[in-house]
């Protein structure tokens, strides 16, 4: 039976949180342009958003590693963003490998080419599925995780911080990516002064709908490039520029997501409307973002090797092509104060950011 969470504000007691010991954990698991972040909230409860692709069990295989780094017995919950091959699946062996206690997702409207994830995801969550809607949360002790889109949906109230978007004046406009994209669970976490925006897959028209003529999720700290970093489908600068964030993370491919060229989603925008230049390319995109403090990445862009299109190499995880990658993951340990650290799971490389 599908329940439906009602909209509530998870309260979490003061004097759990004083007791609390453990920084807020959150890796960028490599499935090679797909998606698997997985969450340890300080209360020791976890949240995994997407499993990867099915490819060989490799994701699975990944996705499990992370939770044995740490030192998970189980994934408490389970957010499947929508029904894509790089971001569901992954489930059917991961649920073979370690307990999932609660799924989370959007409704059952498919496009046929897509029916077989949906079924995968039903015949893993066995009756312990629940379809969220805008403005639900998780029920992650430790921590908010905010569902703020999907089917189609959109969070209707601004949060605090929020307010009108002067960007969104002379802001193109473009057309639906498709369905499912369109569909999306999107997800931000709060833990203290620190968000996380994780739009996944969420497109232009969509991302604009958020914050235009309101902005009505204010700034964030760490920005999860929707997409893999693939823009235009994303990525709209009128977005970009009202959730301001610190560092961005791209859950890229070798050869998937950063350094891809999305011609197929075509401007609405009118006939002799005039409207802000920006940066066509996505790394320089994101990097033009005012206040970016920082951006990582899940793999060198071998698509676009040039040094301008990619980060430091010490904040990239991979370099190899997918046959020879060994998986690194991007990781983030944050305080309670704000304090947050990025690390590089290859090198060891870190920076220290502080949540603003």
């Amino acid at each position: 039976m599908l329940r439906f969470l009602l909209p509530a504000l998870l309260l979490v007691p003061s004097g759990v949180l004083d007791a609390q010991s453990r920084n807020l954990e959150i890796y960028w698991i490599d499935v090679e342009g797909g998606a698997a972040t997985l969450i340890v909230s300080p209360s020791g409860e976890s949240m995994l958003i997407d499993t990867g692709f099915e490819v060989d069990d490799r994701d699975a295989k990944r996705v499990y590693a992370a939770t044995q780094q740490a030192a998970l017995k189980q994934i408490d919950y389970l957010v499947i963003s929508h029904y894509h091959a790089d971001h569901v699946g992954g489930l059917s062996a991961l649920s073979k490998m370690i307990p999932i206690g609660s799924f989370f997702g959007r409704g059952d409207e498919i496009e046929p080419v897509n029916q077989k994830w949906l079924e995968s995801y039903k015949t893993a969550s066995a009756g312990k599925r629940t379809i969220v809607k805008p403005g639900d949360r998780i029920p992650i002790k430790g921590l908010q995780a905010l569902v703020v889109s999907s089917d189609q949906r959109l969070l209707a109230t601004p949060l605090e911080g929020g307010g009108p978007n002067p960007l969104c004046a002379d802001a193109e406009q473009k057309a639906p990516a498709g369905p499912e994209n369109q569909n999306m669970v999107g997800m931000l976490l709060t833990y203290g002064k620190f968000k996380l925006l994780a739009l996944i897959d969420l497109d232009w028209e969509k991302e604009m709908e958020l914050v235009c003529p309101v902005n009505k999720l204010g700034a964030v700290t760490v920005y999860q490039s929707s997409r893999h970093g693939s823009f235009d489908g994303a990525g709209a600068p009128a977005f970009l520029g009202a959730i301001r964030p610190q560092v961005a993370v791209i859950n890229n491919g070798p050869r998937k997501g950063l350094g891809q060229v999305d011609n197929t989603v075509k401007s609405m925008t009118p006939a002799g409307k005039k409207t802000a230049p920006y940066e066509r390319n996505g790394y320089a995109r994101l990097a033009s973002i005012p206040g970016i403090e920082g951006i990582w990445q899940g793999h060198l862009s071998l698509l676009d090797k040039n040094p301008k299109h990619n980060t430091s190499e010490s904040m990239i995880a991979n370099f190899e092509q997918t046959a020879d990658c060994k998986g690194n993951w991007l990781k983030a340990s944050v305080e309670r104060d704000g304090k947050f650290t990025i690390m590089n799971g290859r090198n060891g490389f870190s920076k220290t950011y502080t949540a603003r």
